[in-house]
């Protein structure tokens, strides 16, 4: 008897461990086939594409004629060294104690093309690397050279930057052509007193006047004139002198970048 009682207790555990198998099964099946929710979060994660990086190329060069020009060149390229579609042209002029270096060593041409904008610094006849020439006596001969030097380099979506002196060739240029233009970057440039209201008003390009709140001559005299143009923002650097965008070059940047990024 005794025999038979532990043979049939033994009978019932097993039957009993076999139904609790059964009733687990499900869930040890569904916990080690279906990744959990923080699993699956992190494998849309690793799915996306990373953004895409924007290495810098910067050379240099020298456009014939008269006078050659020499100029500075940064680019946005890929990981892969191919030169990416630039966004915009920027053309940057300098001031009467500058070159093109000043753009290079302030980072201004680093930061355009880290932003995908093509930029392109010229040494103005006399200054840097580019020889001075007789031929520049009159608006017209200063905006042909600047045209000349757009259209060697296939410059079509230009941003033009002028700084101080350089106002000699960008402000008659924005007088004669305008629409080339996708937008003007002022900075405090002379012969800005030579144009009416209404020749002001005729012109549509997006304007950034910068200047610094310390140049109560050319920066203040340069930002009355230019608010005539229907289509400006001001950019005023509390506590920068003339060469404003040397005092205060974070500032300076950040504003830049921003109206950059506006244009079409």
């Amino acid at each position: 008897m005794n025999f038979l009682r532990n043979r049939l207790v033994v009978l019932g555990l097993v039957l009993l461990a076999t139904v609790l198998l059964y009733l687990l099964l499900p869930s040890i099946r569904q916990g080690s086939m279906e990744p959990s929710l923080e699993v699956q979060r992190m494998g849309l994660g690793a799915a996306s594409p990373p953004p895409p990086t924007i290495n810098v190329s910067v050379r240099t060069g020298q456009l014939p004629g008269d006078p050659p020009l020499f100029f500075r060149e940064a680019l946005p390229i890929d990981g892969a060294g191919r030169q990416i579609l630039p966004r915009l042209q920027v053309v940057l002029l300098h001031g009467q104690a500058f070159t093109s270096k000043t753009w290079e060593e302030l980072g201004t041409l680093a930061l355009l093309a880290t932003n995908g904008y093509q930029a392109l610094a010229m040494d103005l006849p006399g200054f840097g690397n580019s020889p001075d020439s007789d031929a520049l006596k009159t608006d017209q001969n200063r905006v042909d050279l600047l045209h000349r030097f757009m259209e060697a380099l296939g410059v079509r979506t230009a941003v033009l930057l002028s700084p101080s002196m350089s106002g000699h060739y960008s402000i008659p240029f924005l007088m004669k052509h305008s629409t080339q233009l996708h937008g003007f970057i002022s900075i405090a440039p002379v012969g800005t007193r030579s144009y009416t209201l209404q020749q002001y008003q005729t012109i549509q390009t997006p304007t950034l006047i910068v200047f610094g709140a310390l140049d109560t001559n050319l920066g203040a005299q340069s930002h009355k004139n230019l608010i005539q143009l229907p289509h400006h923002s001001v950019l005023k650097l509390e506590g920068a002198r003339h060469a404003c965008y040397m005092d205060k070059p974070r500032e300076f940047h950040q504003a830049l970048i921003d109206f950059l990024s506006k244009l079409k």
